[in-house]
């Protein structure tokens, strides 16, 4: 077949971002508040600050409040736990974010615990894990598995009795993004197979995937021998491999994407596919904290 039809994630996180540009002004004009999101940075990891400061940079042009927090590296959990209490109860702030990973010390599960569910705009707090998992509206949902059903709704793709299957068992991504598919609501309805690195004949149900989604942390880990004519496949990793060029590096998913475009019928490349996304449902999220706690919905 053709080589495949590529999934613009930055044409559609902008459209995305252009509409939650429009509904932050509206809340500000009719509504008088204005969403407010505070990022925690524990220590000095230097792509930890990238991610930090383009969450904030987008904050700024989509109008939403920001309040970048940095703690030492050698922070104390008291510290961080002090600053999310004080987080938690700033009604300027409708979402917390902590960067991940913290340094060492730093108990992660004791800070998502911690966070309020109702500013847990990263969808981490088992309080919104539950409402995602048990179709309830009122939580959120996990960024990066909300911008991978964005972008198959955004590029027709209907998921209903369709098999996905997910490769990686992730917290962040591949339990979440089950969860999601095997809703039963518009986009979702599909049959989902989970896999992961002690799944056996691996090739067997990748194979047999309508929609195949990759987020296994192992650079260009999917062959083109291992997904069928015509399926939908969304690349979710983010690998850095040595590469002949000023950098020393290139940027590369788990999906070998030479290799696969020409038998899938959409694909995401990287980077441009599931990245932009995953900023641009943390305002979506944030946006509605706010009119959650401003009892807009």
């Amino acid at each position: 077949m053709d080589t495949a039809k590529i999934i613009d994630g930055k044409a559609i996180s902008a459209k995305i971002n252009e509409e939650n540009a429009l509904e932050v002004a509206r809340l500000a004009r009719e509504c008088n508040v204005q969403p407010g999101l505070a990022v925690v940075l524990v220590g000095e990891d230097p792509a930890s600050q990238v991610y930090v400061n383009m969450k904030v940079k987008k904050c700024h042009e989509l109008g939403i409040f920001s309040d970048k927090r940095v703690l030492s590296k050698d922070a104390t959990m008291e510290e961080v736990l002090t600053l999310v209490h004080e987080l938690n109860n700033d009604p300027k702030i409708n979402g917390i974010l902590v960067q991940s990973p913290p340094p060492p010390q730093i108990d992660e599960e004791k800070i998502i615990a911690a966070i309020s569910p109702n500013k847990d705009v990263d969808c981490f707090n088992a309080v919104n894990v539950g409402k995602m998992l048990t179709g309830d509206n009122s939580g959120f949902l996990p960024c990066t598995p909300y911008g991978v059903m964005q972008l198959l709704k955004h590029s027709g793709v209907d998921a209903c009795g369709k098999h996905a299957v997910v490769l990686g068992r992730s917290n962040i991504v591949g339990k979440p993004m089950m969860a999601m598919l095997v809703q039963k609501h518009a986009g979702a309805n599909a049959t989902v197979t989970v896999c992961h690195s002690r799944t056996q004949n691996l090739k067997e149900y990748t194979r047999s995937a309508d929609i195949l989604i990759a987020a296994i942390g192992i650079p260009e880990f999917v062959k083109g021998d291992m997904i069928k004519e015509g399926a939908v496949v969304m690349d979710v990793g983010i690998n850095r491999v040595e590469a002949d060029n000023e950098r020393g590096y290139k940027l590369v998913g788990d999906v070998d994407y030479a290799a696969c475009a020409g038998k899938a019928s959409l694909i995401t490349p990287v980077p441009g596919g599931v990245g932009p996304m995953t900023i641009a449902m943390l305002m979506d999220n944030t946006i509605k904290a706010c009119k959650m706690q401003n009892n807009l919905i």
